[in-house]
């Protein structure tokens, strides 16, 4: 969501299409994800942690930063000018309220529910909910 909060004020021209930003944000949210979850489970384990939990810790924060991946892809687009930025930026923001939205389908198969009407529903309501707290943050930020 932070990746869509930090897309969504970009003003886009042609010399600046903003994909530094949303890889910033989504770098510096893998890195702060990775060292809270690091140390709250040294402190819950009352030990440092080893290489191997580590490792874990990195690996269970890899969605962060893959969760910007396509958004600055669909931005390259605009760079070589395949696109209209401002077209490349709403494809990106969309891309985004896609994915959120799919955690529910990933959800109920995790849980082994079949999706349905209702999961549809729950998609789009949680898509709609990421879209009111972005513009609740920009409000509130900006």
């Amino acid at each position: 969501m932070l990746v869509l909060a930090a897309l969504v004020p970009i003003t886009t021209t042609r010399q600046y299409i903003g994909i530094a930003i949303v890889l910033g944000t989504a770098l510096s949210t893998f890195l702060a994800h990775v060292f809270a979850e690091s140390v709250s489970q040294s402190v819950r384990s009352a030990r440092p942690l080893t290489g191997a939990e580590r490792w874990v810790e990195l690996r269970n924060s890899v969605p962060i930063l893959s969760s910007a991946s396509l958004p600055c892809l669909i931005l390259l687009t605009a760079w070589l000018g395949w696109l209209e930025p401002r077209t490349a930026q709403v494809l990106a923001e969309v891309a985004i309220l896609i994915r959120i939205g799919s955690t529910v389908f990933v959800v109920q198969r995790l849980q082994g529910r079949p999706a349905g009407t209702t999961t549809v529903f729950a998609a789009v309501g949680l898509a709609l909910l990421a879209s009111v707290v972005v513009v609740v943050k920009i409000a509130l930020t900006h």
